[in-house]
């Protein structure tokens, strides 16, 4: 599976992560990914210096592709793009609004220009509406969304902690792309794909959007405790260690009272009866659970929690997820040699330590990119 797309070349305008992500794993699955960066590099490279003195966010995103460098304000440069994108199965962008159309790759233009071609252009907010000018970074999506809103605690909103925006947004592109060949089979035609932060995640916020325009329930900031379902969340043990965990369900709710809290009748008090009583009953309900935790060791707690059948887990910090016995890690070469990264989600026929290509240095193929596709822009300019 890892070269179920050899043979197919996408060619990438792109920065930060939103498209990168899209364009990574279409590397990681065969495809042949030219990466197209300013004269400076993405700026991504730079976000930070933490990973052997390269970007954790850029070495994340850019394996398996080819780096060229190309200055679009300069014919010669907008020639070898278009030189490409002419071989090209794939013309993927995430520009500043409108910058891509300026240079002259309008995404309605090539699909005129190339029926074969599918064009994906990720913005923050789209190509119509309000703010479709604007340019969007994560926050300011989260913001705009309502996500920090429902994120935090009582005390205020939060940020997620990862940049769910841009990776939402990635990973819309990355299905829309792979539908779109497969259509391309069938048809024989591309296709022109948009793409925003905003559409992406707002299809996550689906369930407290729902929620509100039918009954008029509001989210509320629950820290790691569910807003929705009760209980659930994380209790402190007497060893000091938080448990998180969940109950689903009616049934759940009784083996939790009879089996976890040893207080069978609980199941049955007023404002206990089911998940929207035990909700609007959250701070009474939690003193009860809260005691029980401190009374056992997260190990003892944990122990309990399985001989119940409900579902737990540790409240880990990050140097306790670094240690995880399910967290797998392969290495991937780098400009300043091999790394180690968290592998890709999905295992095929049992391959948990899949190989990944390299990640480019900046322009690293700039010189053979020009030499391969030199000839086409000047038989194009010339003819």
């Amino acid at each position: 599976m890892t070269k179920a797309l050899e043979g197919i070349t996408v060619v990438a305008v792109e920065q930060a992560v939103a498209a990168p992500y899209a364009s990574s794993r279409l590397a990681d699955a065969g495809a042949r990914v030219i990466k197209v960066e300013r004269p400076e590099g993405d700026f991504a490279r730079n976000y930070d210096k933490l990973v052997q003195g390269q970007s954790a966010y850029f070495v994340w995103l850019n394996r398996g592709k080819e780096s060229i460098c190309l200055d679009l304000t300069i014919e010669q440069d907008r020639a070898v793009l278009d030189a490409m994108i002419a071989q090209a199965d794939v013309f993927l962008q995430n520009l500043k609004p409108g910058s891509i159309s300026k240079l002259g790759f309008d995404s309605a233009d090539l699909r005129k220009r190339f029926p074969r071609l599918i064009t994906c252009d990720i913005s923050g907010f789209g190509d119509g509406g309000a703010l479709s000018h604007l340019k969007a970074y994560d926050l300011i999506v989260q913001a705009e969304t309502g996500l920090c809103a429902i994120t935090g605690t009582a005390h205020g909103p939060a940020r997620v902690g990862v940049s769910v925006c841009d990776i939402s947004a990635g990973m819309t592109a990355l299905n829309a792309i792979l539908q779109a060949l497969l259509q391309r089979e069938r048809t024989g035609n591309g296709v022109r794909i948009q793409v925003s932060l905003f559409d992406a995640i707002a299809d996550w916020m689906n369930v407290p959007v729902l929620q509100f325009d039918y009954s008029g329930y509001h989210t509320a900031r629950a820290g790691v405790n569910h807003p929705s379902l009760a209980p659930y969340g994380a209790y402190r043990c007497a060893d000091g260690r938080e448990i998180i965990f969940s109950v689903q369900n009616d049934r759940e709710w009784v083996n939790f009272c009879t089996k976890f809290l040893k207080r069978s009748e609980l199941d049955r008090r007023p404002g206990f009866a089911d998940n929207m009583e035990r909700i609007r009953s959250r701070a009474a309900l939690d003193e009860i659970v809260a005691g029980r935790f401190a009374q056992l060791s997260s190990n003892e707690a944990m122990s309990e929690l399985e001989a119940a059948g409900l579902a737990y887990g540790r409240l880990n910090q990050i140097e306790d997820v670094t240690q995880h016995s399910h967290l797998r890690r392969v290495p991937v070469p780098t400009p300043a040699g091999d790394i180690r990264v968290i592998a890709p989600g999905a295992i095929f026929d049992g391959e948990r330590t899949p190989v990944l290509r390299p990640i480019p240095g900046c322009g690293a193929h700039s010189e053979a990119l020009r030499n391969e596709f030199g000839g086409f822009s000047r038989q194009r300019t010339d003819g």
